[in-house]
């Protein structure tokens, strides 16, 4: 999709560059790094030079526990002092050290391996950032719902600028994983159901993390994880198992990691769970004959946390020696944390269990990634303690936080215009678990870097605004999942003395992120109950929900009249929250998930494929048809859904003709006009379907989406470009095809709503590329 914004700068990738290994679209097409074409004399002079033990220890990573962040990730798995860290530094045994913090900390280990040791090679200092480091922004998940890829590549900048000060080069992030499991707790890490989104994201963060030069003191190597299917697992279940067809995995897990690849990431993540039977991490057939083969990607593959040695639990390796061995010999080059490869990988060599060519390939591309980031000729880079200082927690770090968190709040549902909220007149009772608490702002993977001293809770953000600050009514009236004694009394009497109930309900930040996966989906019980006694005072209730996934909403809250999902929003959480309920901000987010009607619709995506019975739209004639026995297999709230203080209109939609030509372009345009009384963003999304092809198609597909900003009254034309590439799918042989037909596109507000109007795409004239690409 080549999608213009109203300057005609494009806003997202093409489609035509994310077909595998396809030569004839060059487009974005993944190739491999300018870094990687060939390895340098100095590397190859290196390699010469290196002992098995030296080529084992590049190709292993551990934890950093010279400067150990506050706690420990998992303090269970081979922790080792720092003591002992530094003499396996100075002995060539250790090539990545991860999830340290320090630049002074970081200057001195740096000496250790570069002065201390034989051969001078300088370490790689990686990191879980993944959406900020002292200053946190909104979970990745809400800041999808911007639906704004340049906000993300702002806020990967800022988190990026803070990393590289505190002595870091490489993050393990973003998370492009498609996710199409609500139960599923690292949901919260992604950019939600949808591929052309997950696309679009992913590239934007890989360009903010590693900015404009590699060398740069700033620059900060991303990593897209999880390679692959990590979003499938079945039921939502962390770390299980995954069962899906070649066509799904390409049409739909795979196209993030190829848009991550082309805007310049130089490593990858294996993931933790098997596809089809084969654990990533021992798959040769994804990590090198597809990543490596098809697609022609050259640099780094590292493990997840362990998974090399997990091979023996997933039953398929038969001990750690073997695990070692599968996985370095599926293409694994870094082993995270296990110490396998250090252990292992001299004595599988000089057994003949492991070529020799395979340990060198994999030396040969880590080298190659720490001089294409300018650590051969500065290894010193990025840790320079003063600038620690100077680019931690700055005030435009701070701003930049506020103005994420306000642009990925969706407002899902406000009658009779209760919002925004006046700043006086009106007294607010402020009730729920999160209404003063200040540790579940951050959100999974927020808090291990942060400083926690920056959180803003909802109270604090609300009496800052507020003309008269004590005309806020703060009530917890339950915890996060325990009742407080006397709680909901004291709540509904808050109510009671207010005019205007805000409800702060939903998951604390320990209930999403890695093994977080609940079978349950709802507001937890004891909020439910806190809901409904307030809701009976019938005071106007806004409910402030507060999540890491789409939750499934019931009763008092499904039912108030005002609903804002608010999701994690970082630093800034409190103040963010306030710019949106007193109209400082309007809000203009759109949902990068589905909300179900219940959890029990799991897994639910709106991009599903058709059946023989779909269900009609009349309720009454459901009678065997692909509906559940008592709802409508329906979104509460559909993807792409989201509301504003504006009122915007979409019209007259325009087709450039009524049929498409194999190699021409059909232009799609509409008017967009702010029917509302102030300043608004308006999202307007464009999709399409196949209505008949050889493999059944989604009923959906977003192929773009432009955000448009208008004054009161103002009216835009929006204008989108289709080609053939756009209407490509996985056929037969797992071909990427496209075939002549009748196709369907919507200019909508929501994947369940818009304008629609159809066209139909030209077989190929005599002599034209049959666009049948691997």
């Amino acid at each position: 999709m080549v999608l213009k914004t109203a300057n005609g700068g494009p806003v997202g990738p093409s489609r035509r560059g994310f077909l595998s290994g396809a030569a004839a679209l060059a487009g974005l097409a993944v190739t491999a790094p300018k870094a990687f074409a060939r390895a340098s004399d100095r590397i190859e002079a290196l390699l010469a030079q290196m002992t098995l033990e030296e080529k084992a220890g590049q190709l292993s990573c551990f934890a950093d526990m010279i400067r150990p962040p506050i706690g420990d990730m998992n303090p269970l798995v081979n922790i080792r002092n720092a003591q002992t860290l530094t003499a396996e530094i100075k002995a060539g045994r250790i090539g990545v050290l991860m999830n340290g913090v320090g630049a002074q900390a970081a200057l001195d280990t740096q000496k250790a391996a570069v002065e201390g040791s034989r051969l001078k090679i300088p370490l790689l200092f990686a990191a879980d950032v993944i959406h900020g480091f002292r200053t946190v922004f909104p979970i990745p998940l809400a800041e999808a719902a911007s639906f704004d890829p340049h906000l993300a590549e702002r806020t990967a900048r800022a988190a990026a600028l803070e990393a590289t000060a505190s002595g870091l080069h490489w993050t393990f992030a973003p998370m492009v994983d498609v996710a199409r499991d609500q139960r599923w707790g690292r949901v919260a890490e992604g950019s939600g159901e949808d591929v052309f989104l997950g696309e679009v994201m992913a590239a934007a963060r890989v360009r903010g993390f590693q900015g404009k030069d590699l060398k740069a003191d700033d620059s900060m190597l991303a990593t897209p994880k999880h390679f692959a299917a990590y979003g499938a697992v079945t039921a939502g279940l962390e770390y299980n198992s995954v069962e899906l067809s070649e066509a799904t995995l390409r049409e739909v897990h795979l196209p993030p990691f190829q848009a991550a690849f082309a805007a310049g990431a130089m490593t990858v993540m294996s993931a933790f769970n098997d596809v089809n039977g084969i654990p990533a991490t021992a798959n040769k057939r994804l990590l090198t004959d597809l990543l490596r083969g098809e697609w022609g990607f050259k640099g780094v593959v590292i493990s997840d946390y362990t998974a090399d040695q997990e091979l023996v639990a997933h039953g398929y390796a038969v001990d750690d020696r073997d695990a070692a061995r599968l996985a370095i010999l599926a293409g694994v080059d870094i082993s995270m944390q296990s110490g396998l490869y250090i252990r292992y990988l001299p004595e599988l060599v000089s057994s003949g269990a492991v070529p020799m060519a395979v340990i060198d390939a994999a030396v040969r591309r880590v080298l190659a990634l720490k001089e294409a980031i300018g650590l051969f000729d500065n290894p010193y880079r990025s840790l320079d303690p003063k600038a620690e200082t100077w680019h931690t927690a700055t005030p435009a770090a701070r701003a930049l936080s506020r103005e994420a968190g306000a642009r990925s709040i969706v407002l899902l549902k406000n009658d009779a215009a209760l919002l925004p909220l006046p700043k006086s007149g009106k007294r607010l009772a402020l009730i729920g678990p999160f209404a003063d608490d200040r540790d579940n702002v951050l959100g999974a993977w927020g808090g291990f870097f942060a400083d926690r001293s920056l959180n803003v809770d909802l109270a604090a953000g609300l009496r800052a605004q507020l003309a008269d600050p004590a005309s806020l009514i703060v009530e917890r009236g339950c915890e996060v999942e325990a009742a407080i004694v006397g709680g909901i009394e004291r709540a509904v009497a808050a109510a009671q003395a207010a005019d205007i109930v805000l409800l702060a309900v939903g998951e604390s930040q320990d209930m999403t992120g890695e093994a977080k996966s609940r079978t349950d989906i709802r507001i937890p019980p004891v909020q439910q109950r806190l809901a409904e006694a307030v809701a009976a005072t019938g005071k106007p209730v806004v409910v402030l929900l507060r999540h890491g996934r789409a939750l499934a909403l019931e009763g008092a809250v499904r039912d108030a009249p005002a609903i804002l999902a608010t999701w994690f929003l970082g630093s800034e959480m409190g103040n963010a929250v306030a710019d949106v309920l007193f109209g400082v901000v309007n809000p203009s987010g759109r949902l990068p998930v589905s909300f179900p009607i219940d959890s029990g619709q799991e897994p639910f995506f709106y991009n599903g494929r058709t059946t023989g019975r779909p269900a009609p739209a009349d309720p009454n004639a459901q009678e065997y048809k692909a509906r559940w026995r008592s709802i409508r297999n329906d979104a509460l709230y559909p993807f792409g859904f989201g509301l504003g203080y504006a009122a915007f209109a979409v019209s007259d939609l325009r087709l450039g003709a009524d049929k498409l030509g194999w190699d021409e372009v059909l232009h799609v345009t509409a008017k967009v006009r702010n029917a509302g009384q102030i300043h608004g963003d308006h999202v307007v999304q464009l999709y399409i379907r196949d209505r008949v092809a050889s493999r059944t198609r989604p009923v959906r597909e977003l192929k773009g989406f432009q955000r448009v900003s208008l004054a009161p009254g103002a009216e835009r034309e929006v204008r989108f470009e289709l080609r053939r590439e756009n209407l490509m799918f996985v056929g037969d042989n797992d071909y990427w095809i496209v075939e002549p037909g009748v196709f369907d596109v919507w200019l909508a507000n929501s994947s369940a709503d818009g304008l629609m109007a159809s066209f139909e795409l030209l077989a190929a004239n005599s002599g034209q590329d049959p666009n049948r690409v691997r």
